[in-house]
């Protein structure tokens, strides 16, 4: 059996079962527990499957690499995004430093902001224009266009974030996942998102996420859960609401 045929068997194992240990997969496929360890690792590196010890977990859901474009997302759960944008602005206050990522639900915080007397920094092309035209200081970080998401990528992106210390940051995500925590398909934006959350204060630190972003994946890990405060519009369920910080806004 090839390596591609192996892998993908092991996935189909793990994905009708939910679990799988190393042996059981020795048994199935007459191969070295090596080789099935090599596999396992190759698979979770890729975002297919959780390694764990002496065996493999499935994801909720399929680790999800294409994105969406700005257009398409706009008119998903657009009310609900409305919602959480809305509170989300209003935790802003005098002297803030303020970080909004890219994203459809944190550029619908910006018709909410009222508060001019923070500093906004951005990484996203669309964002800076509309808090300029609502008199709002505005600091654009620079580097790399990603055209589908309109979002500044890249080193010098990085380079300019790490300079920053925000008193609040306010991110989007493309998945919630208990094992995985939060979730994007471009490995440049989550480090842009990685290295903002990093220099925001703990507790400060909030993800906007939709409800049928929970249970979701996508291919590259941003955050885990610590330090994190997640504004929603519906209760995920026990199994969230105990291993991370929620906030539930209702219509």
């Amino acid at each position: 059996m090839l390596s591609e045929e192996r892998k993908g068997e092991i996935l189909r194992i793990v994905n009708t079962n939910k679990s799988v240990t190393v042996q059981e997969l020795r048994s199935i496929l007459n191969v070295s527990e090596s080789t099935i360890r090599r596999d396992i690792t190759l698979l979770s590196r890729e975002g297919r499957l959780v390694k764990v010890f002496g065996g493999a977990v499935a994801l909720d859901n399929p680790p999800n690499a294409v994105e969406l474009s700005v257009l398409a997302k706009e008119t998903m759960n657009r009310d609900e995004k409305r919602a959480i944008a809305e509170y989300a602005a209003s935790l802003i206050v005098p002297d803030d430093y303020v970080y909004i990522d890219s994203g459809t639900t944190t550029e619908m915080m910006i018709e909410f902001i009222h508060e001019k007397n923070a500093t906004y920094v951005t990484n996203a092309v669309s964002h800076a224009k509309g808090l300029v035209r609502r008199g709002l200081k505005v600091l654009l970080i620079g580097g790399e266009l990603k055209e589908n998401t309109e979002a500044i990528v890249g080193a010098d992106a990085i380079l300019h974030i790490q300079k920053y210390h925000f008193s609040k940051g306010f991110f989007g995500t493309n998945g919630v996942n208990m094992k995985l925590g939060f979730t994007t398909p471009d490995v440049r934006e989550a480090l842009i998102k990685r290295v903002a959350i990093q220099n925001t204060q703990p507790g400060s630190r909030f993800i906007l996420a939709d409800h049928d972003k929970f249970g979701q994946s996508s291919a590259v890990t941003f955050s885990d859960f610590g330090g994190t405060v997640t504004i929603t519009d519906k209760y995920p369920g026990e199994i969230y609401s105990k291993a991370m910080e929620l906030k539930i806004i209702t219509k």
